[in-house]
């Protein structure tokens, strides 16, 4: 008898035919003799109706706060309601809890809250009984304040993959609407291809750089923790993928060059500009950055003008982080010392991701030479062993994608197959 962790995103418990398909899988599973711990999403698009919901009230509403959590997290108590009803109605025992009734405990930050520790108790006992256990994702509780939390966008995967560390199952499957990681993003490379295996080194940085089949967080929750973590499609019973340790699974197999190309959309560049070239400046501008709780991605500083002294620092982070992060560093403009902000939300990021990069000469030529013969600019650049990503203007990252994929030999000769939704 195995423990398996399944979670289960919104498009897969989209409607009412969905749940009870969801449920099927489910109860199928338990059949084989297999304990069962269901991780589900609220319901398709009922996060996002929500939000709008309540920028409808209160047009001027921050993110975060007490009481947007506990609006939020209406939609996965329905989700797990109902798809515990439906499992029921199936024949099979089962029992629904909220985050913090399954022992997700988290720090006090609304919105974006952090685990720290899961106590699974009242889950353990439910699979003690035979059931089948239904937790909320994306939600948790603070012990100190008594209330409500949750985990930021993506959640849910992260959810699953805590409760599978905390009861030492022996998989966590992550269902969504395609059929496992692919090189690229099918919707926009329709030829993009499955990857059977997959690094969880090169997974992490696939979704730090834009792929949202898995949320970031919840790969190095299972990094971390060991935990192996399968992709599969709720609509069939492909094989999905394996995200895997290589250290732990033991794999002697030669890595290939490249495993995929990922592209974000959603990050904008901040430029510092005529900042002193002397020591300390950029210490005193990521300290202001740091201070407003924003998460910088990439950074370039230009070279001085001898004549002036002075350079240009500049960076990317998340759209809605940028806001503060503006008004902070004008604040303190006259204790920095630079001369002019500028603000740019028109930007595209390419992620170029694979473990071969170590032991291949070229790849930055074949990237560099694809991109040129498209005629698409490169604003900024940052590499790490297994990763080369670059900075490009939003309308031609997608043409970008597509032809940096086909100049790495990863097209598929069949289109991949988009079963709904949007991947998550």
């Amino acid at each position: 008898m195995s423990l398996i962790v399944q979670k289960f995103g919104g498009s897969s418990v989209g409607d009412a035919e969905g749940i009870k398909r969801v449920a099927k899988r489910i109860v199928e599973t338990r059949r084989r003799g297999d304990d069962v711990v269901v991780v589900v999403s609220a319901m398709g698009d009922t996060t996002d109706e929500l939000l709008d919901l309540a920028h409808a009230v209160v047009p001027s509403l921050p993110s975060g706060g007490r009481e947007l959590d506990m609006l939020l997290t209406a939609g996965e108590r329905i989700s797990m309601a109902l798809l515990a009803m439906s499992i029921k109605a199936q024949g099979a025992e089962a029992v629904s809890f909220t985050g913090s009734q399954a022992g997700m405990l988290t720090d006090d930050k609304h919105g974006a809250a952090r685990i720290v520790s899961v106590t699974p108790s009242r889950v353990r006992d439910a699979l003690d009984k035979g059931q089948i256990a239904i937790v909320q994702g994306f939600a948790g509780f603070n012990k100190v304040t008594g209330d409500i939390t949750t985990l930021g966008r993506g959640g849910s995967d992260t959810s699953a993959v805590a409760l599978a560390a905390a009861l030492g199952a022996d998989v966590c499957e992550i269902y969504t609407d395609v059929d496992g990681v692919f090189s690229a993003d099918p919707r926009v490379v329709p030829k993009a291809r499955r990857i059977p295996r997959i690094m969880s080194e090169e997974m992490l940085e696939m979704a730090a750089g834009g792929a949202k089949v898995l949320h970031i967080r919840s790969v190095e929750y299972a990094r971390r923790h060991g935990v192996t973590l399968h992709v599969r499609s709720s609509f069939t019973n492909d094989d999905g993928t394996i995200v895997y340790d290589p250290e732990r699974a033991g794999s002697q197999v030669e890595e290939p060059m490249i495993v995929g190309v990922a592209h974000d959309l959603s990050e904008a560049k901040v430029t510092v500009a005529g900042t002193p070239d002397v020591p300390g400046t950029a210490a005193r501008i990521f300290t202001i950055v740091a201070e407003t709780g924003a998460n910088v991605d990439m950074i370039v500083q230009n070279v001085s003008e001898a004549a002036t002294g002075r350079t240009d620092i500049s960076f990317t982070l998340p759209k809605e982080e940028a806001g503060a992060v503006l008004d902070a560093l004008e604040a303190q403009r006259e204790a920095v010392g630079f001369e002019q902000l500028h603000y740019d939300d028109q930007i595209g990021k390419l992620a170029l991701v694979g473990a071969g990069m170590r032991t291949n000469a070229g790849v930055s030529a074949v990237l560099f030479k694809a991109l040129a013969d498209a005629g698409i600019n490169i604003e900024m650049i940052s590499t790490s062993e297994i990763r080369i990503s670059v900075v490009t203007r939003a309308d031609q990252l997608i043409d970008a994608v597509r032809v940096v994929h086909t100049a790495f030999s990863l097209d598929a000769e069949t289109e991949a197959v988009v079963h709904a939704g949007t991947g998550r």
